[in-house]
């Protein structure tokens, strides 16, 4: 669905309170799609879809391409227009991967989707690469999207095999009173705003949009020529290896945060500082813990034992 960028019925990204490493996995899976998606864990209520939508309209210009709880193969990846069907034409129609392309595929409630529909939709958006081939449809297309998934973990989970496959994980929970306090007055504030013609509140939130948004793209094209070293690939071995993380898309998606973090920074190479940021998003779904329906918080035993990984890194 398209939205003009200057939609005041969405709030702007620049105005949305709290959530940092929400706001860092998003703009870092922006800079690097083949880091995998990001999924977003949380209680109802926590403004999951908020971030979503606002960062989607900030970044790409328009409102995030959404899948049912009920999407169909068909809707998915397309299929026959049954309308022309019945008329004895075959009209091709697109589906919901097609219409994401060059922009943001967002999958609310996605632990209640069916895993063959997510297993799909993982493939598509790990390799870029979407085959069709069913009841005479035989193509193979090239699409490009950043993969968002939310979910309540009061719900039910995702299967390890899934969970392992969005590359970042955040755990969004509910906010000090401080923040509590910001948000109240952050809608109480919107809702005057919004229906005032010409706000200049809101045009200015619109203003530091384009600019986050333009950081973004220029972090996007600086991205390939920042540089990981051995010692710092080795070092995303160590940590992943340090947590017990399952499979080796840990220190892969590790390294690949790392690079955006240190491509939006404006750094020119990674440094341990960019791995001891973005190590917690990459690996706590990845740790056995996780894999068999245990806690995947990063505990503050976590962070210290990252912290001391990295030092002793540090002073080799």
């Amino acid at each position: 669905m398209m939205s003009d960028p200057q939609d005041v019925s969405i709030l702007p990204y620049s105005y949305v309170v709290g959530q940092k490493d929400l706001k860092c996995a998003l703009a870092l899976n922006f800079v690097a799609p083949r880091i995998g998606g990001v999924l977003i864990s949380g209680q109802r209520g926590t403004a999951k879809s908020t971030a979503v939508r606002a960062f989607c309209l900030m970044a790409y210009d328009h409102l995030p391409t959404t899948l049912p709880i009920n999407a169909t193969d068909d809707r998915v990846i397309g299929g026959w227009d049954l309308d022309s069907l019945m008329e004895g034409k075959l009209k091709r129609l697109p589906g919901l991967l097609e219409e994401a392309d060059k922009g943001l595929l967002y999958i609310d409630e996605v632990n209640l989707l069916d895993d063959h529909i997510v297993n799909i939709i993982l493939d598509v958006a790990s390799t870029g690469v979407l085959t069709v081939q069913r009841e005479a449809i035989k193509e193979v297309r090239g699409v490009s999207f950043s993969l968002v998934g939310t979910m309540n973990p009061e719900e039910g989970g995702l299967r390890p095999q899934l969970l392992d496959r969005f590359g970042l994980m955040i755990g969004v929970s509910e906010l000090n009173p401080a923040l509590r306090r910001a948000i109240v007055l952050r809608i109480t504030h919107y809702d005057r705003e919004v229906v005032e013609p010409g706000s200049r509140w809101i045009a200015r939130g619109r203003r530091w949009d384009r600019r986050v948004q333009q950081q973004l793209r220029d972090a996007a094209k600086r991205f390939h020529n920042v540089e990981l070293s051995s010692d710092v690939a080795q070092l995303c071995a160590n940590v992943a290896a340090e947590f017990n993380a399952v499979g080796h898309r840990g220190e892969v998606v590790t390294a690949l945060a790392a690079k955006a973090l240190a491509a939006l920074d404006g750094s020119d190479k990674v440094e341990a500082r960019h791995i001891r940021k973005v190590a917690p998003m990459a690996l706590q779904h990845r740790r056995p813990e996780a894999a068999q329906g245990g806690p995947g918080e990063w505990s503050q035993e976590d962070h210290a034992l990252l912290d001391a990984v990295v030092e002793r890194a540090e002073h080799r």
